[in-house]
């Protein structure tokens, strides 16, 4: 029985997304919202990933472009693309190639990671879901995005920097 099959025999309740021929999956109630592409201000001398922030219901919130994260090939913005809106103690929009569906899946379909020898640090990866005719691979958000330096998505340009949102992924 896998590690997540112990955690709850519940269905797991995902939202399934892809970058580039890849099929990636997060935890319904990490995900707030998917938003269609808007414009995104640059943050000066950010990490390339930062994509910038962009103006959400008048709160400022940070933009990652998974795709540089992951250290994917880079593909240009198209009407597919979304931004998947996400609560990890904060929010933080992340750039997807296109958002795919609401999914449920049993925990039993689940396997856990394998030894990754490059690419996404297995850390990230809560396992491989096994459906049917396709794998997903199970992200944890919070891990993933804890990697990221808190320092990186401060304001540049300000004698007394501030941050975007308080606290930045903790």
């Amino acid at each position: 029985m896998s590690a997540i099959a112990k955690e709850t025999k519940e269905l797991l309740q995902l939202v399934t997304f892809k970058l580039g021929d890849e099929e990636y999956a997060v935890d319904i109630l990490k995900v707030q919202e998917v938003n269609r592409m808007v414009d995104i201000t640059a943050v000066p001398n950010s990490v390339d990933y930062l994509e910038g922030v962009i103006n959400l219901r008048g709160r400022v919130i940070p933009v990652i472009n998974l795709r540089k994260k992951f250290g994917l090939s880079s593909k240009t913005l198209d009407t597919q693309s979304r931004i998947m809106v996400v609560d990890v103690g904060t929010t933080v929009g992340l750039i997807v190639d296109s958002v795919s569906e609401v999914l449920r899946i049993s925990p039993d379909t689940v396997e856990p990671p394998p030894p990754m020898a490059g690419g996404i640090e297995s850390d990230y990866i809560r396992g491989i879901g096994k459906l049917q005719d396709r794998l997903l691979i199970l992200l944890d958000i919070d891990r993933l995005l804890k990697g990221v330096d808190k320092d990186e998505f401060t304001l540049i340009g300000e004698s007394t920097p501030k941050r975007l949102e308080g606290n930045l992924l903790n």
